[in-house]
């Protein structure tokens, strides 16, 4: 593995390093997410709501509020369609609650993953108009859905788009777009997830109507969720919405989110993205993944304490159901690489089976993504022989672009340069494979597919302390485009005896550098145990992070990678 260290200017982390009078790894630190002063610190270390963009910049925001204010003053049904995912059914329980606060007569509906499939669906666009729907909102979708646009149209319905999701350069025939990714549109902060953009939708419509501005922020949980789960880069509006969305989450009234907390044991004590990420996520998700999404929405939605019990019960039991096929579609997968695909000549990886659950394929493209370090795309072939499909890339290659050009052999893509999702008939599916990889085997470069680490300095141990610590936790949120800061750490000595620990893979062990030590866990860096034992020095990769057990907190060093003292290794 590489390790790549940060060279932030080393005139800003002299100036940075006399104004807060701290040390040189702190202000490499600040100098190295671009804070140049004290004055422009108070901002990203205390987000204020005031630093929300007006939701006016943004193309199409003003039209849109107008057409929903036009429809609840009429009394018209309005249905919010949604994706399956976090951020879509976060998003469309937002509009629905906020919505209904304003005397809007509401319905939602959010497609079934294997007989609809992804984004705005003719059967769904059926259900809104047989319920008696004159304005269709989607939430996380739509925005490259042509021909039901222009279907939804055809049957006398209004229809605006909220997405975030890269667009085609020609738009859908919509009432309304609200993307901040269109070319035309000036809106000062593009990473809005679906949930942000379709908050965007709220706030102006309660400025149009001279409502209290601070009305739209008792939705920040909800959105907190769709941020974190959909890896959106927690800076700017995001850093606001995370900020406080957290600290709303931790106090939640709202049934569903007490249910769900309780049941991940996170009911007591302060959340982080990460605890969102591995923890309150797969289980939203999994209500999509393995059956009907609505229920998310209804879990989050409902006033009543005893059917969002039932509902984050189902989920939970869900969540565990999609662990269990997800390991056999992965173990699947590893050994269809093996078998398959030539790692020394193929720089991206391309599978498919019958059989695979589609809920699942995207967590597995990730999976095969991290073991290999290339693009992985994986597909699941139902019995008609439709393949649904999951993709997830690599730094430095967008992957959007690449399906775009094999869009051909496709019948319907979307996504993002890191994630997209695709369908493809089994007829042309070795040609989309093969254009595929002869793509990234020609703009991969052997550098890209070498495993490497950012850190933003080397650290004494000895200057891990109580500041330390506190500049840590002020640093947060953290996200993607605000990571948790990692360091090295040289000529290590190993105290005690190190272990294996777990089911073999991971390593437990204690380091000392002159008079200090940490304790030290590696996951999934078994394999490096023989040079923990040799009596050598060792360099370190790591975050620093407090580790609470039995009711005792210690700081521990979260090891990513281990290198011999002195050795050049890859």
């Amino acid at each position: 593995m590489n390790w790549r260290i940060l060279e932030p200017d080393s005139d800003l982390v002299s100036r940075l390093k006399t104004e807060f009078k701290t040390s040189e790894i702190i202000a490499r630190v600040m100098a190295n997410r671009n804070i140049s002063s004290l004055e422009s610190s108070r901002e990203f270390f205390s987000p204020t709501l005031q630093q929300f963009h007006d939701p006016f910049l943004m193309c199409d925001t003003e039209k849109a509020a107008r057409i929903v204010n036009k429809h609840l003053s009429a009394g018209n049904r309005i249905m919010i369609f949604g994706d399956y995912d976090v951020d879509g059914t976060t998003a469309t329980s937002m509009l629905y609650l906020a919505l209904s606060s304003l005397g809007g007569d509401v319905v939602t509906y959010i497609p079934h993953r294997e007989m609809e499939g992804y984004g705005l669906s003719k059967p769904g666009i059926d259900l809104a108009n047989s319920r008696g729907a004159k304005l269709l909102i989607t939430c996380d979708c739509g925005i490259n859905a042509f021909e039901q646009v222009d279907y939804t149209r055809s049957l006398g319905l209004d229809i605006i788009i909220t997405d975030h999701h890269t667009p085609e350069p020609q738009l859908p025939l919509a009432n309304a777009i609200m993307n901040p990714h269109r070319s035309e549109c000036n809106y000062p902060f593009a990473g809005l997830c679906g949930g942000g953009v379709a908050l965007k939708l709220i706030a102006a419509i309660i400025k149009l109507n001279n409502g209290s501005p601070d009305s739209v922020n008792e939705y920040l949980d909800l959105i907190t969720l769709g941020t974190a789960a959909d890896m959106v880069p927690i800076l700017d509006e995001n850093r606001v919405i995370v900020y406080y969305g957290l600290q709303m989450l931790q106090n939640s009234q709202r049934p569903g989110l007490q249910a769900l907390l309780k049941k991940t044991n996170l009911h007591n004590g302060s959340i982080s993205v990460g605890q969102i990420v591995f923890w309150l996520a797969p289980r939203i998700n999994a209500a999509g993944r393995m059956g009907d999404a609505n229920r998310s929405v209804e879990l989050l939605t409902t006033n009543d304490r005893e059917r969002a019990a039932v509902l984050a019960t189902e989920l939970d039991e869900e969540n565990q159901r999609r662990q269990l096929i997800q390991q056999q579609v992965v173990d699947e997968a590893l050994r269809m690489v093996n078998a398959q695909i030539d790692l020394t000549t193929d720089k991206a990886i391309v599978l498919a089976a019958q059989g695979w659950h589609p809920g699942v394929v995207g967590i597995v493209a990730s999976r095969i993504k991290e073991e290999f370090n290339r693009p992985a795309v994986i597909i699941s072939i139902d019995k008609n022989g439709m393949g649904k499909g999951s993709a997830r890339s690599i730094k430095d290659f967008d992957l959007y672009e690449a399906i775009s050009t094999t869009s051909q052999y496709l019948v319907d893509y979307g996504g993002h340069p890191m994630a997209a999702g695709l369908t493809v008939t089994q007829e042309n599916l070795d040609q989309f494979k093969s254009a595929f990889t002869s793509y990234a085997n020609e703009r991969i470069q052997p550098e890209h597919l070498i495993p490497s680490v950012t850190v933003d300095g080397e650290i004494k141990l000895v200057d891990i302390n109580q500041r330390f610590m506190e500049f840590l936790e002020k640093l947060g949120p953290y996200g993607p485009g605000n990571m948790r800061p990692k360091f090295i750490a040289r000529n290590l000595s190993i105290a005690g005896h190190p272990k294996v620990i777990g089911n073999g893979d991971h390593i437990r062990f204690r380091v000392r550098q002159g008079r200090t030590m940490y304790d030290a866990i590696g996951f999934n860096l078994a394999s490096h145990y023989e040079k923990l034992i040799t009596g050598l020095p060792i360099d370190l990769a790591f975050v620093v992070e407090i580790n609470e057990w039995q009711g005792q907190k210690f700081i521990q060093l979260n090891v990513r990678d281990i290198k011999r003292s002195g050795v050049e290794e890859c």
